[in-house]
């Protein structure tokens, strides 16, 4: 007799749990309960014959069986999109997602990747932005989603997906005068970051300056790289070797962001993109 299929659902559930390190981020992207994944994963070990993740408290992971079993899966998840989308031959849905600045930065790439976009038959436009502009197109409806920054807690009608605060970065040999206005490098404005670090300093009345305006989170850090001017950024997007100067410097304490899911009904291929992501994200180390 040969043999049996594999179950598809269980499949996806297999890497999902693997991918998202949880079961219950797992459960949240396939909007079923964590039962049911721990189900769809003993279906698919006693069909396999093996142990597919090891458990701990803390963690998730693929066993060696795992692993081994991990490419074949992702290929006939792919493979298994790619027969659905010929059958029912539909143009690929698209998502039109904006993104600030201040959550971008260097890590885009892997804000992308936990999209988990790879044989999604979903097209994604991209719109990199201050949260106050996106939020201005979300609500006039040219954004299926948008994730910004907001330091307002009173602040409704999204996912928060992470919170940092923000911090005084620059570069590790930048020299400051106390007394002297401190030298500034901000994001173009309107910007929400940069309004609350303003209001920080003259609260505290300390002087300070804008040196150098950036039109992206990118040049902001690049000038704090090349030790022009210190910055308010989340850690998570401040550049490599920057430091935290807030308390060597004297500056005042700033205000705790969160990063902000806002989303309206999408075609079901990018809701489901974005529960991935949304799951993804409140596992991640920012």
């Amino acid at each position: 007799m040969p043999p049996r299929p594999l179950d598809i659902d269980s499949v996806q559930a297999f890497v999902l749990t693997v991918d998202l390190a949880s079961f219950t981020r797992a459960a949240e992207a396939l909007e079923t309960s964590q039962a049911g994944i721990s189900l769809r994963l003993k279906r698919l070990e006693d069909r396999l014959g093996c142990r597919l993740v090891d458990r701990t408290p803390r963690n998730v992971r693929a066993s060696a069986q795992g692993e081994c079993f991990l490419p074949a899966a992702r290929g006939l998840l792919a493979a298994h999109d790619r027969a659905m989308a010929d059958l029912v031959a539909a143009p690929p849905a698209r998502l039109v997602l904006g993104i600030s600045d201040h959550v971008a930065g260097p890590d885009l790439p892997a804000l992308l990747h936990r999209l988990g976009l790879a044989g999604s038959g979903l097209v994604v436009e991209v719109r990199i932005a201050s949260s106050r502009d996106l939020m201005r197109l979300f609500d006039a409806g040219e954004l299926d989603a948008a994730i910004v920054r907001s330091e307002d807690p009173t602040d409704a009608g999204g996912t928060v997906l992470a919170e940092e605060h923000l911090a005084w970065f620059a570069a590790p040999g930048f020299r400051f005068e106390p007394g002297a206005p401190l030298p500034m490098a901000t994001l173009a404005g309107p910007c929400n970051v940069r309004a609350a670090a303003l209001r920080a300093l003259d609260a505290a009345d300390l002087p300070w300056c804008e040196t150098f305006v950036g039109g992206g989170v990118l040049a902001v850090g690049a000038a704090v790289g090349a030790g022009l001017a210190v910055a308010a950024l989340a850690p998570s997007v401040a550049p490599a070797g920057a430091r935290d100067v807030g308390a060597a410097f004297g500056l005042p304490a700033l205000p705790l962001t969160r990063i902000v899911l806002h989303v309206r009904a999408p075609d079901p291929r990018a809701a489901a993109a974005l529960r991935t992501l949304a799951a993804a994200y409140r596992g991640a180390a920012r």
